[in-house]
């Protein structure tokens, strides 16, 4: 499988160096992930597809990922775009949207990729798959260097994370081409690291709550050192989601705005 990396072109602090989308070459060209809209982005696509409207899968519907159909649709009218459907967000960007399916094979290039519905970072994330490679393009699943944000005020669920990264460690991939970062070659030790890491941060936040700590900015500040600025929300809002799974776990529960351990 020929894959062309082209950047979206996006730097900054919740992005890294910025996302990667991936041009799958052949006789059926296919773009996972659609940028920013950045012209750059744009122009390297057009080179590596000349005049053919491109095919473009999302795989999940957070700006770094989606934004830039609307310049794609612009600059190409007869693009197609497929995503996996979230009811109450598949309209924010004004292109028509072609569902994909769990398990549903679709072409790219010379070959074929099997859609992975991976919930958790987002409702509607997928991976694609190739069987035969045992390629996995990881969207947000994962990244080497560091951990993904579970987005709990937006759709975000730690289960269903869990859940997913159980799923995708069962494909026995080789390698993960991800979103952001460099690709990933043992891509099964990250996955035990990232449920290690998760059980981890677990117990220290059971432990917040023991001594004290009610709310989810409060465990930030007694469980994440060196904090940049930029990631505090997004730090909160991963706390949020370990509270959640706690409540559903019956080990916690949320009282008003507050939150504390079940006796």
């Amino acid at each position: 499988m020929r894959v062309l990396t082209i950047s979206a072109y996006n730097p900054g602090p919740r992005t890294g160096a910025g996302n990667k989308t991936y041009l799958v070459s052949g006789a059926s060209p296919l773009l996972i992930d659609a940028g920013v809209g950045d012209p750059r982005h744009l122009d390297e696509v057009a080179r590596a597809l000349g005049d053919a409207p491109p095919r473009v899968i999302v795989t999940h519907n957070h700006s770094d990922h989606a934004s830039g159909v609307t310049a794609l649709a612009g600059r190409w009218p007869g693009a197609t775009f497929f995503k996996f459907p979230w009811p109450g967000s598949d309209d924010r960007y004004d292109v028509g949207w072609t569902p994909l399916e769990d398990g549903q094979a679709v072409e790219a290039g010379d070959g074929r990729l099997v859609v992975v519905w991976t919930p958790g970072h987002a409702p509607d994330h997928v991976c694609l798959f190739d069987p035969e490679s045992r390629l996995l393009f990881g969207g947000d699943l994962l990244v080497r260097g560091g951990t993904v944000v579970i987005p709990a005020s937006a759709g975000g669920s730690l289960a269903q994370y869990l859940d997913s990264l159980d799923r995708v460690r069962a494909l026995h991939p080789l390698r993960v081409l991800p979103a952001h970062g460099e690709p990933i070659d043992d891509p099964e030790a990250l996955v035990d690291a990232y449920v290690e890491h998760r059980r981890g941060r677990e117990r220290q936040i059971l432990d917040a709550l023991v001594a004290g700590a009610a709310t989810p900015a409060d465990i930030v500040s007694r469980v994440y050192e060196a904090l940049h600025p930029g990631l505090v929300a997004f730090a909160r809002d991963s706390v949020l989601a370990h509270l959640i799974k706690l409540e559903e776990d019956g080990r916690a529960r949320r009282v008003g705005e507050r939150w504390e351990l079940r006796s």
